[in-house]
């Protein structure tokens, strides 16, 4: 591994459409998650844990919030030349000039970056999930099995094989068939009530790479996607296999901790921040040995005021980000980002508050997401009356509101920043 050289693109250029209006201004990799965080900053954290340093950050629709924030979060010194994290916005160097048509066509059109580069190895890793993953590992299984493509992949229930892209695969993991959303998915081998899902990781030998992403390039019937496209193909004539993700291992973690989620719907990213704040998180973020690293901020830290019986600031089972002014208001079971208001009376219940929101005296709040800088005026309620809410806001099947940016009134609205 030492002796490898590794280069990695991010995949951060998704619209993010499932997860509207969270995305009505930022790409979905700049999401914010978990307070003060934003989705990008877990792969690039699994990165850089794991000792991998050259990296470039594909980016594509609605990219400034994203820039801001690796400007602000990830630029490294470069002292060292294979030290960087680049973002590398769409330049439309495909002979039709289009913007990326698939994730293959993503690192097609920056080929010259890989022939400049040279590495023994590609690793392509998507910036849309929420998840802890020692990549070292990975790499060591691509090369230990002498592997040209790698694929990342988890164990699911054989009922959801109809939600995502399923691997078939041998007894030592080679892979021999892909079943894109499939209800009749093949099971793992020595399970048959699971499948294994791809979670659209890869790991890449590079002379492999570059002649299959040409070869694809010329196939007018390609829709250019590794998923669709190049791994089924190739499976069929080349070493590809599928890595366990149930068996990586980060450091100071306990064994079987393993965490990945995909958080492409309001209700998997409302159900990951709830994952944060119970007793015993399913998601880590207090390991010293692999920290989830974001942009630093020069605020506060989090006050809580009054000890009066009607007039109590308090937050039970939730996180409470720097900044924060509790001014005898009740959080209780929510996520909340920087330098958010709750004043006097105010309850904030199983909801997320992204930065900046101001939550007024009286209001009431429950199973909602507040984008960031919503104000509030005294006497708000939200998520009580879902028939009344869906007129302003966004009320999804499972009843979440989500107050965006551009909602109507009672919600004022600020959009300094995004």
């Amino acid at each position: 591994m030492n002796q490898l050289k590794v280069l990695t693109f991010v995949l951060a250029g998704g619209k993010g459409t499932r997860l509207y209006p969270l995305t009505m201004e930022r790409a979905k990799p700049a999401v914010p998650f978990g307070g003060q965080y934003r989705i990008v900053d877990f792969v690039l954290s699994n990165l850089v844990n794991s000792g991998l340093h050259s990296i470039y950050v594909l980016i594509q629709f609605k990219s400034q919030s994203l820039l801001q924030h690796l400007r602000e979060g990830w630029e490294f010194s470069g002292l060292l030349r294979d030290h960087f994290i680049i973002p590398v916005p769409a330049q439309m160097r495909s002979a039709e000039e289009t913007w990326y048509r698939g994730t293959a066509d993503a690192i097609f059109q920056n080929v010259n970056l890989i022939e400049q580069s040279r590495p023994n190895v590609i690793a392509v890793f998507g910036a849309d999930h929420i998840y802890r993953m020692n990549i070292r590992e990975m790499i060591e299984f691509h090369e230990q099995k002498g592997s040209e493509a790698t694929v990342a992949a988890i164990p699911v229930p054989r009922a959801l094989a109809s939600e995502f892209g399923v691997i078939e695969v041998a007894q030592d993991g080679h892979i021999i068939g892909f079943h894109e959303k499939n209800p009749n998915a093949p099971p793992m081998p020595g399970n048959p009530d699971m499948v294994y899902a791809s979670m659209g990781n890869y790991v890449f030998s590079e002379g492999p790479l570059v002649k299959r992403l040409y070869e694809d390039a010329r196939n007018d019937n390609s829709v250019h996607d590794f998923g669709r496209d190049i791994l089924p193909a190739w499976v069929r004539n080349g070493s590809v296999y599928a890595y366990d993700f149930q068996t990586n291992r980060i450091p100071g973690d306990e064994p079987g901790s393993a965490y990945w989620r995909d958080v492409g719907t309001i209700e998997s990213f409302y159900e990951a921040n709830m994952d944060l704040r119970a007793v015993s998180p399913a998601l880590n973020l207090f390991n010293k040995h692999w920290p989830v690293r974001s942009a630093s901020y020069d605020d506060p830290p989090a006050k809580f005021t009054f000890d009066d019986q009607d007039r109590r600031g308090q937050a039970i089972d939730s996180i409470i980000s720097s900044g924060c002014i509790l001014s005898g208001g009740l959080v209780k079971n929510s996520v909340l980002g920087r330098q958010v208001r709750v004043h006097a009376a105010a309850e904030v219940l199983d909801s997320i508050i992204f930065d900046n929101c101001n939550i007024g005296r009286r209001s009431k709040v429950r199973r909602a997401i507040l984008d960031k800088n919503v104000k509030l005026e005294p006497d708000t309620v939200i998520g009580y009356d879902l028939e009344s809410d869906r007129k302003k806001y966004t009320v999804t099947e499972t009843g979440i509101v989500v107050v965006g940016k551009s909602d109507r009134t009672p919600v004022k609205v600020s959009v300094i920043n995004v």
